[in-house]
């Protein structure tokens, strides 16, 4: 059961972390739910920000 509660707290902060990412809060998080929570913030890391809006 703290295994499962330290991955749960672990995906929300990697969640907040890719927040501003091109997959945003939910996609992060659940990435690095299925996955683990270090190949997540991997994932944060290597995703590119969301593309600019055309005006």
């Amino acid at each position: 059961m703290q295994l499962f509660a330290l991955l749960l707290g672990f995906s929300l902060l990697v969640g907040l972390f890719g927040m501003h990412t091109r997959f945003g809060f939910w996609g992060n998080f659940f990435a690095s739910m299925l996955l683990t929570p270090v190949v997540g913030l991997l994932l944060v890391i290597a995703a590119s920000g969301k593309p600019a809006k055309p005006q």
